[in-house]
């Protein structure tokens, strides 16, 4: 797997709405991404106080939906999401299992670890990368990153999944950071990204992150518009890089999720209808009541405020733009949850991929 700055490398929690909007999307937008797809967690049923599923049920259509959804492309895969004492009935490691499921499919995808992973999990992407030959993709975090001792971490991990570095992709992964003031932060970035290990010889190299509110409880307004502080960090640190010569990292995001898992009773929860519409420096977000005393009729009235916004893009724009014209119009179901996630990945997957050759074709690159 090799593609350079001009690609995308989103963090993609592989649930109903997120890859249903994969499924969904343009041919020409798929050959510019390539997904980090993190394994979903395994959820808690809180009336009967236990998790939802067994580990087994729980990924047994992990990497035939890969395959659905995704096809044949490459694609990164990560379980830190899975309680590292996991394992299926027949005493395999989850990583194992979804690497063997997933070479079953023909899925070209290469596992994720990281420097805190134990050594289960370690020998598991070990005997990935050894028997697909795909290397190995390395996610470490900011303060990991920042701290002392980096490039005997990373010596160590690589010794440990039995692959160089040239075969090795590495995501500096900012989770959800503080991004303001965002020119201070990019100093900090930027002094960061020259200092670590091995620059010019990882296989492939992204920073991710994300602005997105952690919940909608957080928008308290009908419409909003919040920026996407990790775009706008992005643009002035890659333009820095370039001038100095130096290697530019690929940009990726949590499209219109945030990293964090929130474990949640559905039995006390009303959450709202949202329409999470991404424009070109900022995300434009359109809110509801709850939707268990008021149902999904509003939709319709949400998705004409889209349509209405000096945002809208145009239905042609991507699958999302289309169902959201054709909702405000009452010719497309007003949908789930789950419909309305798909409907806003979708359509920030499109535009992202865009933003990125637009950015790039503005320095000529």
């Amino acid at each position: 797997m090799r593609f350079d700055h001009c690609h995308y490398v989103p963090c993609i929690r592989w649930k109903l709405g997120e890859y249903q909007a994969m499924f969904q999307l343009s041919s020409a937008a798929k050959d510019f991404i390539t997904p980090l797809i993190e394994v979903p967690e395994i959820g808690y049923d809180f009336e009967e106080r236990k998790p939802a599923k067994s580990v087994d049920d729980h990924l047994k259509d992990f990497a035939k939906r890969i395959r659905v959804k995704w096809g044949k492309r490459p694609c990164f895969v990560d379980l830190n999401l899975i309680d590292p004492s996991k394992r299926l009935s027949d005493g395999r490691h989850p990583m194992r299992f979804i690497s063997d499921g997933l070479r079953d499919q023909g899925c070209p995808a290469t596992p994720v670890t990281g420097l805190k992973r134990d050594s289960d999990y370690q020998r598991a992407v070990r005997e990935s990368a050894s028997k697909d030959r795909r290397g190995v993709c390395l996610r470490i975090g900011i303060e990991a990153a920042a701290g002392s001792g980096l490039k005997g971490f990373i010596d160590a991990v690589l010794q440990a999944v039995g692959v160089g570095v040239t075969k090795c992709d590495l995501v500096l992964d900012l989770g959800a950071p503080n991004f303001e003031p965002v020119e201070g932060f990019a100093k900090l970035i930027l002094a960061m990204i020259p200092r670590l290990p091995y620059l010019s010889q990882w296989r492939t190299f992204a920073l991710i992150g994300t602005s997105f509110p952690s919940s909608m409880g957080e928008v308290k307004q009908s419409q909003v518009t919040i920026p996407r502080w990790e775009w706008l960090l992005y643009k002035r640190v890659v333009k820095r890089l370039l001038e100095d010569d130096i290697r530019p990292p690929t940009f990726g995001d949590y499209a219109v999720n945030h990293p964090d898992v929130l474990q949640l009773d559905m039995r006390r929860v009303k959450p709202s209808a949202t329409i999470r519409y991404t424009a070109d420096d900022s995300w434009f977000i359109v809110k509801g009541p709850n939707v268990r005393d008021n149902g999904f009729l509003q939709y319709r009235e949400l998705c004409a405020s889209v349509v209405d916004s000096p945002h809208y893009l145009g239905r042609t724009f991507s699958y999302g733009d289309e169902y959201i014209a054709s909702c405000a119009e009452g010719t497309a179901k007003t949908g789930n949850l789950s419909t309305w996630r798909k409907v806003g990945t979708n359509h920030h997957l499109e535009k992202v991929v865009k933003d990125i050759s637009s950015f790039f074709g503005s320095l000529g690159r």
